[in-house]
């Protein structure tokens, strides 16, 4: 673990400069970037550096070939700040590019400073200015120029600067080997999970109940049974009459083969569904009273953001209509590709509850189905047909009720179908605890980093701010 591996090292750091005390601003020239309009962008020309190029490089980037002065090109190397948004430093990596606005360039004063040590220490400094008065904004932080500028930091002798990058860089690369084996760790509890899910819809991961009827001489509803006898049911309801599917009319040429005693089913024939409400400022209805609903946001695949729930004015006939009860199965209608179908079941975390337009509900009709493996199948191999049935454009894709209903959906024999949720529910809580020991631990990392960094900048004979970071990032 990160924690334990820099302890001992930690301790032995003795790195606090004697230097003198300098504000930001005497470390050299910092550049403001340029703003950049949609009509600036282009296929050809230098690249423009965006805040989110700087924290990812994967993003897209524009180019441009408007004419700026040199000042505002970035090579290879130079030293970047992002003061809005992301608040960080960073060491430019890739072509030349142009400054977009809120970062600066910085060209260091190479007779007080090396531009690696400026690095960590700016790096420094914006963790601190981040606890103070000093940083604004509601969503998009951000830090003033005067008051960055004005911060102070320590600055020792060029040589005792380089044995300074010297042993922070020891330090971090030590914690950059722990974090790498962290996230192999991570990305292969994913993989496990994606195969818990695989071997759970293919009839792989328990013993099927047609198996085990065969080796006990007995009989057994198999799915299709129990399917006829959920429609029948259902087609019995004065309710359900003209709304059921026949078996028929489910075409299975391209499906795959299931396990004995499984059966293909319509989405539809064992789900009422139904699309959510439409936000209108301009309704009035003097039933209308505020309840909370789901967006998009909330419904992720495999589980339900609940952090940010908003509410709306609705009509008390739309709220009884779109109320979510437990168990109802929650399926994405759009947004980017990776949204579309995705989604999860409404346990009854909230006491009221309904959901958007771009929300799709299914309520099962029988409690002979298990929800969870229903949307199991939705999030895994659901989302071909979600992306091969949908409606995608540059942007945006979607999927109509129409495409969601004829969703084909496996179903097998109930008693299987309680073994295999049990299951799989065992296996993906090993798997959670062991994502939330490596998420504690890669906060810990992250922690150690700036309890490094404020050892090593902390102002003569003052160390003990330092000194309760590194307690708190090894406790």
């Amino acid at each position: 673990m990160p924690s334990s591996m820099a302890q001992t090292q930690l301790s032995k750091l003795d790195l606090s400069p004697d230097g003198r005390a300098h504000p930001i601003s005497a470390t050299g020239r910092y550049i403001n970037g340029l703003a950049f309009k949609p009509s600036d962008w282009g296929d050809e020309g230098l690249l423009i550096i965006r805040i989110q190029n700087l924290t990812n490089p994967c993003k897209p980037m524009n180019r441009t070939t408007r004419q700026v002065d040199p000042i505002y090109v970035v090579q290879r190397g130079d030293l970047l700040v992002s003061w809005s948004a992301t608040l960080d430093a960073f060491i430019w990596d890739r072509e030349p590019a142009v400054l977009n606005q809120h970062i600066f360039k910085v060209v260091p004063n190479a007779e007080l400073v090396s531009k690696r040590y400026l690095f960590y220490a700016l790096r420094r400094a914006i963790a601190e200015l981040i606890k103070t008065e000093h940083l604004h904004g509601s969503t998009m932080k951000h830090i003033n120029r005067a008051p960055f500028l004005a911060h102070m930091i320590y600055l020792p002798s060029l040589t005792e600067q380089a044995q300074i990058v010297a042993e922070i860089e020891k330090q971090f690369s030590r914690l950059d080997e722990a974090v790498a084996n962290l996230k192999r760790v991570k990305a292969n509890l994913k993989r496990y999970k994606a195969a818990v899910l695989k071997a759970a819809v293919e009839g792989r991961l328990v013993p099927t109940e047609a198996e085990l009827a065969h080796n006990e001489g007995r009989d057994y509803e198999s799915g299709d049974r129990l399917l006829r006898r959920i429609l029948e049911n259902r087609r019995s309801q004065p309710q359900g009459k003209g709304t059921h599917k026949e078996l028929t009319a489910l075409d299975t040429t391209d499906l795959p083969d299931l396990p004995e005693g499984w059966t293909w089913a319509r989405l539809d024939s064992i789900a009422a569904l139904k699309g959510g409400i439409t936000v209108d400022s301009k309704r009035q209805d003097p039933t209308a009273r505020t309840v909370s609903y789901l967006r998009v946001a909330n419904v992720q695949r495999g589980y339900l953001d609940l952090n940010e729930v908003k509410t709306i004015n609705a009509p008390a006939n739309d709220i009884e209509e779109l109320r979510l009860q437990p168990g109802d199965i929650l399926f994405n209608e759009g947004g980017d590709r990776d949204k579309l179908g995705r989604g999860w079941i409404w346990e009854g975390q909230l006491a009221e509850c309904i959901h958007q337009n771009h929300v799709f509900r299914g309520r099962l009709v029988s409690q002979d189905i298990a929800p969870k493996l229903v949307s199991w199948w939705g999030n895994s191999f659901g989302k071909d047909y979600f992306q091969r049935e949908g409606k995608q454009t540059t942007n945006l894709a979607s999927i109509n009720l129409t495409k969601l209903s004829a969703f084909p959906v496996p179903l097998p024999p109930l008693a299987e179908q309680h073994r295999i949720v049990a299951e799989v529910d065992r296996r993906l809580s090993i798997v959670r605890e062991g994502e939330a020991e490596v998420d504690a631990n890669l906060k810990r990392a992250q922690a150690l980093r700036q309890a490094v960094l404020a050892r090593a900048f902390a102002p003569p004979g003052a160390t003990c701010a330092g000194q309760s970071e590194h307690a708190a990032a090894t406790a």
